[in-house]
């Protein structure tokens, strides 16, 4: 076996000058296409030869006959120097009229609900031989299904990213109260009184009823009557339709149910933060083709979605 120090006598120019030689046959050409000089060359080749133990070429008439030391281990140098173009080498850029695979995108349901279809029927024009995939995503296992692999990305509110991860900005999601006016006869602007006297539904994955409206109510020296609590906001508008009652939820999914369900919006009477919706994604597909040309369409879908439905925020571009 090669002892180290034997190893660190080649580097990476022996190895292409004894790939030049391999194809030349001819210490002349070689020369020239290296842009060197016999000396140099000659001086390279013979580097190699006390590296390796073994002389490698014999000279026959005018050309080069290599020895079957320099047969046996040619195959194995242009596989390592084709690794090496390859990994250097400009990327092509990405075509997706032409590919033809998966792009798989993480997102809680209320985003989905906003997003995914605009997104879907946007990707089936641009790029036909492709099928998105909508994974269910929360934020407390978005970097570690990122890792497994299990999305391309993820849309939520995420938590400080790992070393390598990448959390870019989208938009700021504020709030909106939403409930069907043939059930709670309730006139905006909502009063703080009758946001507080009304039944209330809220949304919780894990069946929490307390949200930061409560500690925003209360700081107002009020509270509210929690009569239901779904898991998910597919499960909303059915709810509301069926009881006098009132939901406050982001801004894109209030106003897409409204659109759909025939409910009614408006701004809740007290001040509530907005939650930073952010994309996230790995460091080292930053600047992949295929995986930057995905970000680029989500945010250029997702701006044109809010817009339409009338939310007021602008989306940040930073993730492309």
């Amino acid at each position: 076996m090669m002892n180290d120090a034997t190893l660190r006598k080649i580097d990476l120019n022996l190895l292409l000058a004894f790939s030049v030689l391999m194809q030349e046959r001819n210490v002349s050409r070689a020369a020239e296409r290296l842009l060197l000089g016999q000396p140099g060359l000659s001086a390279a080749l013979r580097r190699l030869r006390e590296a390796l133990d073994d002389e490698l070429f014999v000279r026959v008439g005018r050309g080069l006959q290599p020895t079957p030391r320099a047969l046996s281990i040619a195959p194995a140098i242009e596989d390592a120097l084709s690794g090496i173009e390859r990994a250097i080498r400009p990327q092509a850029e990405f075509d997706p009229a032409s590919w033809q695979g998966e792009f798989r995108i993480g997102m809680c349901d209320n985003l989905e609900s906003a997003f995914f279809g605009p997104l879907a029927a946007r990707l089936l024009q641009l790029s036909p031989g492709a099928r998105l995939i909508g994974i269910a995503s929360e934020k407390r296992d978005a970097a570690r299904r990122l890792d497994e692999g299990v999305f391309d990305f993820s849309v939520s509110v995420h938590d400080e990213p790992a070393s390598w991860h990448i959390r870019a900005p989208l938009f700021n999601q504020a709030s909106i109260c939403i409930y069907d006016d043939a059930q709670l006869r309730l006139k905006a602007p909502l009063s703080l009184q009758d946001f507080a006297d009304a039944a209330h539904v809220t949304v919780s994955f894990e069946g929490n009823a307390s949200t930061g409206i409560d500690i925003a109510l209360g700081r107002t020296g009020r509270s509210r009557r929690v009569v239901a609590t779904v898991p998910r906001f597919s499960a909303l508008p059915t709810a509301l339709r069926a009881m006098p009652a009132i939901a406050t939820v982001p801004e894109s999914i209030g106003r897409c149910m409204a659109q759909l369900h025939g409910l009614t919006i408006c701004a809740p009477p007290l001040s509530l933060p907005a939650d930073p919706v952010t994309m996230l994604y790995r460091r080292v597909d930053q600047a992949d083709g295929r995986a930057r040309w995905f970000r680029r369409l989500f945010i250029d879908v997702a701006g044109e979605a809010l817009e339409a439905s009338g939310c007021r925020v602008s989306i940040s571009r930073a993730a492309a």
